[in-house]
């Protein structure tokens, strides 16, 4: 019954086929049995993933609310969360989510402590 749902689709087997090859897949008396091989993609203690900041190419498209940030952050690189929250008329939370999105995508980093520190836009 399982066999007969799983592939009532008729996609499973011949995309494992069209993946792995025939020698994934073994039909046994009760079984079907799917080897999938596993393959390392990176070598261990190498870093993975591509350095964010240093190409525009890669960069995302930012949407008008983290524009209007990172602008503000231009015109004052010592504003603060609360400011950044009255100017734009959003929460503390959503300036909080934001700033994280602009400093994990490279476009802002900060310089200096949380408190005493400010904002510098890496263009």
């Amino acid at each position: 019954m399982q066999l007969h749902i799983s592939e009532k689709s008729g996609r499973g087997v011949p995309t494992i086929i069209d993946t792995y090859g025939k020698d994934a897949i073994t039909f046994r008396e009760n079984s079907i049995v799917v080897t999938i091989p596993f393959n390392r993609l990176n070598e261990v203690g190498k870093k993975v993933g591509k350095k964010v900041g240093n190409s525009d190419v890669d960069r995302p498209i930012l949407n008008p609310r983290r524009q209007t940030i990172l602008l503000e952050i231009k015109q004052n690189p010592y504003v603060t969360k609360h400011e950044l929250s009255e100017i734009i008329g959003i929460s503390t939370t959503a300036i909080d989510n934001n700033i994280a999105y602009l400093r994990n995508n490279g476009f802002i980093e900060r310089v200096g402590k949380t408190k005493g520190g400010y904002w510098e836009v890496i263009e």
